[in-house]
């Protein structure tokens, strides 16, 4: 049903699709397709779990042993791009719902939680298995702005157009090394107190 409903929200649009719909193209009775998904907005949040369980199982094999915090950052969010592909031509027309801040099927929502704070726990991943030094505090505090960061380039992708979003690819490429410098200097002793500053920010803003 999860690949019916992103066809049909594809070529429709997700506000001209029913629930009815999906279940007479999937096969099931309207009844049934209710007993597991009960609404639309249910069927986003399951293409949200297993495109997350996607991302997870295809950076399972680096992360296990790749220690740079570059490589590992770089390779988390290239392999997102990879295994996000085929859903291109979707997000691109559904962005205008995820995108409403008052939305369920936002990022930041409450019910989108679960794929929320697994993404997060990848990018924990990332962090707790590099070996390069950074600032204690600023540990802590990564995942989380790590993954706001790959909202950032989510948005980007959407609107990426360029063949294999390669334009994507490049923006990987680029912004990567900037975070890893200024992750790397942030244990220096002249710059520990721009980044107690920095997370006192991301504390105040966060409350």
């Amino acid at each position: 049903m999860v690949e019916t409903a992103l066809r049909l929200f594809r070529e429709r649009g997700f506000d001209a699709t029913t629930m009815r719909a999906i279940a007479a193209e999937a096969g099931v009775s309207v009844g049934n397709a209710y007993y597991y998904f009960d609404s639309k907005e249910a069927l986003i949040q399951a293409y949200y779990d297993r495109a997350q369980a996607e991302h997870e199982e295809a950076c399972r094999e680096f992360l296990a042993t790749e220690t740079s915090f570059a490589a590992r950052l770089s390779g988390v969010m290239c392999e997102w791009v990879r295994v996000s592909e085929p859903y291109h031509e979707f997000a691109v027309k559904f962005f205008k719902h995820a995108a409403e801040p008052t939305n369920p099927l936002s990022p930041f929502s409450k019910q989108s939680s679960p794929a929320r704070e697994a993404s997060i726990a990848i990018y924990r991943q990332v962090v707790e298995g590099s070996r390069d030094r950074m600032n204690a505090e600023l540990r802590e505090e990564l995942p989380e702005l790590l993954w706001l960061m790959s909202m950032g380039m989510v948005l980007f992708w959407v609107h990426d157009t360029s063949p294999g979003c390669a334009r994507t690819y490049r923006l990987i490429e680029v912004t990567v090394p900037l975070v890893d410098r200024l992750v790397g200097l942030s244990h220096l002793p002249g710059l520990r107190g721009i980044t107690k500053d920095f997370i006192a920010a991301v504390h105040e803003l966060r409350a």
